[in-house]
């Protein structure tokens, strides 16, 4: 799997805040944003086949 370059603009107390984050975990801005976008991306996926499996059982 190859990469790609994602460029974002946010405000920079927002850019602190995320830094802060990344920080306490040891991590760096980008792995942290990249984790955070991934388990968003997890939980969306998890509902969604909760609620397919609840529609099925019903």
């Amino acid at each position: 799997m190859g990469t790609d370059v994602l460029s974002l603009r946010i405000d920079g107390e927002l850019l602190d805040r995320v830094r802060a984050h990344a920080a306490r975990r040891g991590m760096t801005v980008q792995d942290y944003v990249i984790k955070t976008l991934v388990r968003e991306d997890f939980d969306e996926r998890f509902k969604t086949a909760v609620e397919k499996t609840e529609r099925f059982y019903g």
